[in-house]
């Protein structure tokens, strides 16, 4: 990829799956250095060992920083002659955030100011910020928090004045396999010898996303946008206890009531978004609706969306069968 030729990439919260899938992607290629800024040393560390053991040709492309997205200067000292960022540092726990609100504030919002103002501090050319679907019509501390972020990075656009940055946001739900979500929810039942996959309401669904797909969205975004829009992969839905027969065929699915802070269903674009949205083959994009955005930046090849428009797991036009989903499986590992 030729606009990551002897370009600096940071990835906050790198030593995650996204990081380590980012890495897979980019190490082995003519990108100039990828910077892993974390606050967990041992991540670092097993992360730093496993690419010199694998890749000892490309790892002196791999550089750790230890800190944290909260610490200006921390954010700061790792930003320093970097050309892209990739900020993907959040809590992201739902109950851990409900439980522990200032330090979801402090992380998801204060850490995405740090990040807007050191990128405008150090010349960095392009940031993509990762969403969620829970930052639309949030019901949860998480996903208000993710919101507010969102709304941080589109008006970064704005008070950039004259500087040549672009900042842009994806948005997707949980990535098939990722830690605390239902699948391997589901697998850990199965593995202890369970037989009964508890359902929290038979009417719930959800997005399917791989975590390449998430990797994909990211790299368009940041080749594509202009500076303020969303990008949204179009992706099938599948129903909950679509997954559940997947995972254990005629297992019971006994309904246990919704958890605080879940949603029936997953919505990536809302009727008010649907005034800016616009429809590609593969993606939509939410661009943004301020006066300093200009219509002829839209990307061409769209089409925008009817008024009142929805996008949501629950009124999708593509959805994964009981087989689709046993398919697809074989090729989730948990991160």
């Amino acid at each position: 990829m030729s606009q990551f030729n002897n370009k600096t990439l940071l990835i906050t919260g790198g030593t995650g799956s996204f990081g380590n899938a980012v890495l897979d992607r980019f190490l082995m290629t003519d990108i100039k250095e990828i910077r892993i800024f974390s606050r967990d040393e041992l991540k670092q560390d097993n992360m730093r060992h496993y690419y010199q053991r694998e890749f000892p040709q490309y790892s002196d492309k791999l550089k750790f920083y230890i800190g944290d997205v909260r610490d200006i200067n921390s954010v700061r000292n790792a930003m320093h002659g970097v050309d892209y960022i990739f900020h993907a540092a959040a809590l992201k726990q739902v109950p851990a955030c409900e439980y522990n609100p200032m330090e979801a504030v402090k992380t998801n919002i204060n850490g995405a100011m740090n990040i807007v103002d050191a990128a405008l501090d150090c010349g960095v050319k392009r940031v993509v910020a990762l969403s969620t679907d829970k930052a639309v019509n949030p019901i949860n501390l998480y996903g208000g928090t993710k919101l507010v972020s969102d709304k941080l990075f589109i008006a970064a656009n704005a008070y950039a004045g004259a500087k040549d940055v672009c900042f842009s946001i994806v948005r997707y739900g949980n990535v098939a396999g990722s830690r605390g979500s239902v699948i391997p929810f589901f697998r850990n039942i199965v593995e202890n010898g369970g037989r009964s996959l508890p359902i929290t309401d038979y009417r719930m669904t959800r997005f399917w996303i791989s975590l390449d797909e998430g990797v994909q969205l990211v790299i368009k975004a940041l080749s594509e946008a202009k500076g303020g829009e969303t990008f949204i992969s179009k992706i099938p839905s599948f129903k909950i206890t679509d997954l559940a027969q997947a995972i254990l065929p005629g297992c019971d699915m006994p309904e246990v009531g919704i958890r605080e802070g879940e949603k029936l269903h997953e919505i990536m674009v809302t009727r008010e978004d649907s005034m800016m949205t616009y429809e590609y083959e593969k993606h939509f994009i939410v661009y943004p609706h301020f006066d300093w955005w200009d219509d002829s930046r839209i990307q061409p090849g769209g089409k925008k969306v009817e008024q009142g428009f929805e996008y949501s797991s629950g009124k999708n036009t593509e959805w994964l069968s009981v087989d689709d989903i046993a398919e697809r499986l074989k090729n989730v590992k948990e991160h």
